[in-house]
């Protein structure tokens, strides 16, 4: 049976990214960036790298600190708690897992590159408003021995800062199917890209991608044509697992937030937090966040031992963070009262990741749909 506890070394490893970030980033540095129109900030990144965070899921021989996803989930949960702005997921996690499934010269050399935190990857998939990877229309028509990317993607995450993207494309069948889908690694001043920062709510940095005649090399192709699914699955399976973990340090987050309020706040002459409503419900909050934390665990665990079988462990996982995050939020914001709708209040910036990370790569119901496939309902 798979062990949710977690190791003396993965404690050493929450409590020392728990000192940094609480150091390092804190929520008035998220709002200090967004103030500043900064998507993140780039000497923050360069540390994390230079602690191995960069590399976390990156062999040693190629710099990096091969701790697995479990490791990664703890690092990405942490840095939920703080709304910690870096291109950890799209870099370090889904590129990372990509590139090292590739095996190739190319995607080594790629790997060393963001173990040092030298590269930025940004992954550009959906094309519409839900994630649904096996739709792709972006076309890479065959040119003398290379192609010719021509599409748009949307809702990349990291796409107008990083410093290049993998793009999926299709080179045959028709959008939905997964066969004929093909991944390219190219470098984001390509002629032919222009990408547009999209304004989202939580202050990231999210881009449109467009394609005009973007012309790539057949060394830009990672893996096999007509199969980047074989790369991509692990991958996104990877970011999800990851992303999960993130939006449960967010409940967290907001969760010591309010909980410190309750215990502050007074009303005719008591704390608010001696109302047993009040305790009931953070109680139950309490006790979704645990549960959630379970599936975290069991996902990182999933990963690092049986990376084929992760499917419904991932989507689990990432349904019951998206719910439980959804749920912290809005208690947080309720409890709080009026403060917690102000921008002046910190609550506010939890509600707004949490509603974009619920949609990033899928939402409640993808998931739920994907654990119910798996359970053959």
């Amino acid at each position: 049976m798979t062990s949710l506890l977690d190791t003396e070394e993965e404690v050493m490893l929450r409590d020392a990214a728990r000192g940094f970030l609480d150091s390092a980033a804190p929520v008035s540095a998220l709002r200090a960036n967004r103030d500043a129109g900064r998507p993140h900030d780039p000497g923050l990144w360069r540390e994390m790298a230079q602690m191995g965070w960069a590399g976390v899921l990156i062999p040693e021989r190629l710099g990096g600190a091969d701790m697995g996803h479990r490791a990664a989930g703890i690092l990405a949960q942490e840095m939920g708690v703080t709304l910690t702005a870096s291109p950890f997921l799209s870099s370090a996690v889904i590129a990372a897992t990509a590139l090292r499934s590739a095996a190739s010269d190319r995607a080594n050399d790629a790997l060393s590159h963001i173990a040092a935190g030298d590269e930025t990857y940004a992954l550009a998939i959906d094309e519409a408003a839900k994630h649904a990877p096996e739709q792709c229309a972006l076309r890479a028509e065959p040119v003398g021995n290379g192609y010719r990317l021509s599409g748009s993607k949307t809702f990349v995450a990291d796409g107008a800062s990083a410093t290049r993207v993998l793009v999926l494309a299709r080179t045959g069948g028709t959008p939905g199917e997964a066969a004929g889908l093909s991944l390219f690694d190219i470098d984001t001043d390509r002629a032919g890209l222009t990408r547009a920062r999209l304004d989202t709510i939580d202050a990231r940095d999210h881009a449109r991608l467009e394609f005009n005649g973007v012309e790539a090399t057949g060394d830009d192709l990672l893996g096999e044509t007509d199969n980047a699914m074989h790369l991509l699955r692990p991958a996104l399976d990877a970011g999800q697992a990851a992303l999960a973990a993130e939006l449960t340090g967010l409940a967290t987050g907001v969760t010591d937030m309010t909980l410190g309020y309750l215990k502050e706040r007074r009303q005719f002459d008591r704390t608010i937090g001696s109302f047993q409503a009040l305790q009931h419900r953070a109680a139950h909050l309490w006790a979704e966040i645990e549960v959630t934390a379970s599936a975290i665990a069991n996902a990182g665990r999933v990963l690092d031992e049986t990376p084929d079988d992760a499917t419904l462990a991932v989507s689990l996982a990432k349904a019951r963070a998206t719910h439980t995050a959804n749920l912290a939020v809005r208690e947080g914001v309720q409890m709080h009262g009026g403060i917690g709708m102000t921008d002046d209040h910190d609550a506010g910036f939890y509600m707004k990741r949490a509603r974009v990370g619920a949609e990033w790569l899928g939402d409640y119901g993808y998931h739920a749909a994907r654990v119910a496939a798996a359970r053959g309902f």
